[in-house]
């Protein structure tokens, strides 16, 4: 391209200072260096964790810095030594690296990577530099994508090649909010798995699901559910573009009875649409709301799972979890320095509380068949985009988000 070599100046979304809003930009992007790829955004979606960004509330954060995790593009130029991509291919960019080389990386039951955002700060590429200027000044890259720029330069082990014919202002998506919710249903918790025989529905015989389960077997990198069994009971705190992912992943996995539980009732109908058989508001109860789930499914349900990012909904979705088998997935990400009070009799009787990062995938191995399944219809994450904005317009997705009114928000540059 007649780019490449060349300092691009472009349209970025810049936040200089916490709490500010985000500031359009005229910025100098350079260049990749080796085993970097500069990659032209196409589509972004605007997701919670940007917002803990611009708020001060994510972990280790340095200012100024270009926001953006969840953007799909195409590649204009390589640095040396890049091999998985060249000029023109499509690809997703993700915040989780898979850097191949580390012990995690090369363990298949793990999807963490040594060079993440945990583990070292990925508010520069790894040589320690940025690729970005403003007003002469340095500005700093988000997980090492910053998808709020129009271009932007990431390692290569930050993104993945993907079929030429997906269309990137929908599978941009599967880069964070999607692949999140729905990988912690299907692989973190593996949903299906009827763990309390009281809780069946009567409607719901107890055989094998021998469809659900051969279809999906071997096709990802991170195991589908194995020997799915309907019965499984869920809930799922947090009705946002995550939460429904993991509703709609309980109910591929097969589970039962999918009960959502959000304060904003204007969430429940897209909710059932998705695959929940009831919503419950907590401010409609005089009891705490654990309370409530445990006294409709008579044990507590099979698995729960948190995915607003509070202490107080952590310990509620832990709590509704029936006592001895019960597993809670913690999807959300709590404000830095939080600190969540939990009674340790909860996991004397066997109860299980679990992480997730981005649903338990492998990203670089996973984002190339997850594409794939997109494109044969195997799930429709389409229905969590409900408002598609010009990216000039990036401050007005984010008010709606706060306010509640959004799923979804695709920027198209």
């Amino acid at each position: 391209m007649a780019t490449s070599g060349k300092v691009i100046r472009c349209r970025a979304a810049v936040a200089w200072a916490v709490g500010k809003p985000l500031s359009l930009e005229e910025v100098e992007v350079a260049p990749p260096k080796a085993r970097e790829v500069r990659v032209k955004i196409v589509a972004t979606g605007i997701c919670r964790t940007d917002d803990h960004v611009i708020e001060g509330s994510f972990l280790d954060i340095d200012f100024p810095v270009i926001p953006g995790h969840e953007g799909a593009g195409i590649v204009e130029s390589i640095g040396e030594g890049v091999t998985s991509v060249k000029p023109g291919d499509k690809v997703i960019l993700f915040g989780l690296p898979q850097c191949g080389e580390c012990c995690f990386c090369k363990n298949p039951d793990s999807n963490y990577c040594l060079k993440s955002h945990l583990s070292v700060s990925q508010c520069l590429l790894p040589d320690k530099t940025s690729r970005f200027t403003c007003r002469g000044k340095q500005i700093h890259h988000f997980l090492w994508i910053s998808t709020f720029a129009e271009y932007t330069v990431v390692p290569e082990f930050t993104l993945a090649k993907i079929d030429a014919a997906a269309p990137l202002d929908k599978v941009c998506l599967l880069a964070c909010g999607f692949s999140t919710g729905y990988g912690a249903a299907i692989n973190t918790a593996k949903v299906g798995t009827q763990l309390c025989p009281g809780q069946v529905h009567r409607s719901h015989p107890q055989k094998r699901s021998a469809t659900a389960s051969s279809s999906s077997r071997g096709r990802l990198s991170r195991p589908h559910v194995v020997q799915v069994k309907p019965g499984s009971t869920c809930a799922v705190f947090g009705l946002g573009g995550v939460g429904l992912s993991v509703v709609m992943g309980c109910k591929a996995a097969g589970a039962s009875r999918i009960i959502g539980v959000d304060v904003n009732k204007e969430k429940f109908a897209r909710a059932k649409e998705l695959g929940a058989t009831e919503c419950i508001s907590p401010r409609d109860f005089q009891k705490p709301v654990q309370e409530v789930l445990t006294e409709m499914t008579g044990y507590g349900v099979d698995y729960s799972f948190e995915v607003i990012g509070t202490a107080d909904t952590m310990t509620a979705a832990l709590a509704s979890c029936n006592m001895n088998t019960g597993v809670c997935v913690v999807v959300g990400v709590l404000p830095t320095g939080s600190v969540v009070p939990i009674d340790p009799l909860l996991f004397l009787s066997g109860r299980t509380c679990k992480g997730t990062l981005i649903g338990g995938w492998k990203m670089r191995d996973s984002i190339p068949k997850l594409v794939s399944s997109y494109l044969e219809k195997k799930f429709n994450s389409d229905l969590l985009i409900t408002h598609t904005l010009p990216f000039a317009k990036i401050n007005e997705g984010f008010e709606l988000l706060r306010a509640g009114k959004s799923i979804r928000t695709v920027l198209l540059y």
